[in-house]
């Protein structure tokens, strides 16, 4: 019998376990793809602790994108008018490294920008960092976690003095009251959700609060929906808590004895009665004390949040305003309570602890820290003052740097900023003013592949060997089981090969991921993020194990462990800190000429921007194009008919797609998913709509909304149909009409 490998799924941060086995077993038939390639049969892993078996859609057809549109070898050219060339691994990476070693000499090492994706591994991520912190003396790594969960990330810095979340996934089973906000946890965090769900169900005193200004597939069998207006989740926060200081549901011995800053807050929300709260927010009074009702009620509170929360100009202070009714209630470091974001990616969480951000460094210490620097660079046997103790460009900054001609290098892995990026005009006429771009990336093409001067083809999921962390801390070893007929290579072994060109070979003197490995656990010892006690080899032998797990743990938990259970926090003074937020809203609100609000989001079965998605018949047969929500008072007013085409338009750009007319979308608000690139369908960008305007704390830019108007193009029924077969282009012709630019 043919024993199953291991390993968790490569998409969403709730790492669901999954089982591989290969295309062909004893007495079976060969499975394939639909091109008639083998494929790896995949199943969820029962003995993971934190999906228990279960698995989506996507985790489920993933091995079905394996082999289709691989980038098979590196290829070079000169100008992004020429086509690319075939060359060797060793022209391709000589290349690099005399680019690298030219701009550090024309402009300095602040010139060099490396733009990292949470679909790295751990040992990506570290190696990434050594390079370019340790040994270039750059803080420009910066990943597209900036886009999806920076808020979160310094929101948790702010109020408890460390990232981490506090809470679990056994939380789920555990809580009186789930309060989600900004997240539709059913299709974006399904197996989440599940767990909620089914103790819901089965517990009729458990409540469901649901905050989002659509009616989701998560809002079904909520206890209570708040629509609340796009922008005002501050306002609906704090008027919570007014009800709570009002209706004296606090713990005044929690808030005495473990926090700060208190009188503060409490000052700030006098401005924040019922009437006023529901007037901005667009909902009932009685709803608004309902939802702070459950709440104050609850000795157990668990909130989950994500983009609808993180991706805005006032993403840490919406973040730290939850934080501040677990605070106020005592609802943190026990079983079924506690903040709780949910990641967007893979391993969005071990990027954080390897210090996958332009102002972090691993460990979860942060550039600006002297001690924090000194310690990395003991470590990694730098000189002290190697690490640069400003703050490199985070993503957005980026682009702009490539605008002004101050980045001379711009390295991309495992991402697609050509499509997610905000104000994607804008991104695409700096990424064509860059004097030299590498794409490192599993597929080809990619709409970022266009602008690039070096693609390098990366090994993925299943191709390589090593380590990703999981919304709850839970840590996975993910092996290699599939054999490539083609040279790709992990993410860390290509960075560590330029590191070598450069001069830097003792640094990145590593035979194995599991050598990378054992360097980086060493830098979280006696850290909120402990993993000294964890290995390549433990993992493999024992399974998923959650951290914190220290060099001393011998019988460490597979998962249910919580942050902060002491009460104590990793402050100067060893108390969580309140915050004093008023809300501004929306940093583009509608007006007269653009009256509308859109907001963005994911769909149930595609994911980000369909690299892999995009690849398989399954997802693309259920969500096969995108469309516009609109509520039918909008549509009445706009005489726009359903299934009618209608042009989307922002000051920056604009989007022409199918109506969908629903009361699922709040009167004064549309909804457009944020999957399609110029790759999948025309004129179908949502980020040609959106603005660049970033949180001024985490640098997270405000992806979720921004104000546009709609005009209907008047064609009949019959006619849009025919306009969306035209329009909406499957996988394989949107391959090959990019992929003839080679």
């Amino acid at each position: 019998m043919v024993a199953p490998t291991k390993t968790l799924c490569p998409y969403c941060g709730v790492g669901c376990g999954l089982e591989v086995l290969p295309p062909a077993l004893p007495g079976k038939p060969v499975t394939r793809d639909s091109l008639g390639n083998p494929m790896w049969q995949v199943r969820g892993d029962r003995n993971h602790p934190s999906s228990k078996g279960q698995v989506c859609v996507k985790g489920a057809t993933i091995a079905e994108s394996l082999e289709k549109d691989r980038l098979k070898v590196p290829m070079i050219r000169d100008s992004l008018d020429q086509p690319f060339r075939e060359v060797t691994w060793d022209e391709a990476l000589d290349r690099i490294a005399l680019q690298i070693k030219k701009v550090v000499a024309a402009q300095g090492p602040d010139a060099i920008c490396m733009y990292g994706s949470g679909q790295f591994q751990t040992e990506d991520y570290y190696i990434a960092q050594k390079l370019i912190k340790g040994c270039l003396g750059t803080n420009n790594f910066d990943a597209n976690s900036r886009l999806c969960m920076s808020s979160a990330v310094a929101g948790y810095i702010q109020s408890f003095g460390s990232d981490g979340p506090p809470a679990c996934y056994d939380d789920l089973e555990e809580t009186d009251c789930a309060f989600l906000i900004g997240t539709n946890t059913a299709e974006c965090h399904p197996i989440v959700f599940n767990r909620l769900q089914k103790h819901h169900k089965k517990n009729r005193n458990v409540k469901l609060i649901v905050v989002d200004p659509r009616a989701t597939s998560t809002t079904k069998n909520a206890d209570l929906h708040l629509a609340i207006k796009p922008g005002t989740d501050i306002n609906l926060l704090n008027g919570i808590a007014h009800l709570l200081l009002r209706w004296n549901k606090f713990d005044s011995l929690f808030i005495d004895e473990c926090t700060a800053g208190f009188a503060t807050f409490a000052k700030v929300l006098k401005d924040y009665p019922p009437e006023l709260v529901a007037r901005d927010c667009g909902i009932r009074v009685d709803d608004l004390e309902k939802a702070a009702r459950y709440w104050g009620e609850s000795k157990k509170v668990l909130s989950l949040w994500s983009m609808g929360i993180n991706q805005s100009s006032e993403g840490t202070a919406k973040v730290r305003t939850i934080i501040n009714l677990h605070l106020m209630t005592g609802n943190l470091g026990k079983p079924g309570a506690g903040p709780f974001s949910l990641t967007g990616q893979p391993n969005a969480m071990g990027g954080r602890e390897a210090g996958g951000l332009s102002h972090i460094l691993p460990g979860y210490r942060v550039v600006k820290n002297p001690e924090h620097r000194q310690e990395v660079e003991q470590v990694w046997r730098l000189p002290e003052g190697s690490i640069s103790p400003n703050p490199g460009l985070a993503a957005w900054d980026m682009i702009v740097g490539l605008e002004q001609r101050k980045v001379g290098v711009f390295w991309v892995a495992a991402t697609n900023p050509a499509v997610s990026m905000p104000d994607i005009e804008r991104t695409k006429s700096a990424l064509r003013k860059s004097p030299f771009t590498v794409c490192q990336d599993a597929y080809y093409p990619t709409e970022t592949a266009e602008f690039a001067h070096v693609l390098l083809p990366a090994a993925q999921w299943g191709e390589k060997t090593g380590i990703m962390t999981n919304s709850e801390r839970v840590v996975t070893y993910c092996p290699k089981f599939r054999n490539l007929t083609w040279d790709a290579r992990a993410d860390w072994e290509i960075f560590a090969e330029v590191g070598r060109r450069l001069g830097y070979e003792a640094a990145f003197d590593f035979e194995s991921s599991a050598e990378v490995y054992d360097e980086f656990v060493r830098l979280t010892q006696n850290r909120v993020c402990d993993m000294a006690g964890l290995s390549h080899e433990r993992l493999r032998n024992q399974g998923p194990i959650q951290w914190p797990c220290p060099e001393w743990e011998m019988n460490p938990q597979q998962s249910g462990k919580r942050l902060y259970t002491d009460q104590r926090f990793p402050t100067a003074d060893g108390r969580a800190k309140f915050s004093a937020f008023h809300a501004k809203g929306l940093a583009e609100p509608p007006d007269p000429e653009f009256p509308l609000v859109l907001t963005t989001g994911r769909l149930y079965g595609h994911w980000h921007t369909q690299s892999r998605t995009g690849r398989i018949p399954k997802i693309v047969k259920m969500h096969p194009e995108p469309f516009l929500e609109i509520h039918p008072r909008d549509a009445q007013k706009l005489e726009i008919e359903e299934g009618e085409w209608v042009e989307l338009r922002s000051r920056r750009g604009q989007a022409k797609l199918p109506a969908q007319i629903t009361k699922a979308i709040s009167p004064g608000t549309v909804f457009m998913p944020m999957h399609w690139g110029a790759l999948w369908a025309d004129d179908a960008e949502v980020n040609a709509l959106t603005h660049p305007a970033v949180c001024p704390i985490s640098l997270e830019p405000e992806l979720k909304a921004c104000a546009v108007q709609i005009i209907p193009l008047r064609k009949s029924r019959e006619q849009s149909a025919v306009q969306a077969q035209e329009s909406g282009k499957n996988n394989l012709s949107a391959s090959a009409a990019l992929g003839s630019r080679r």
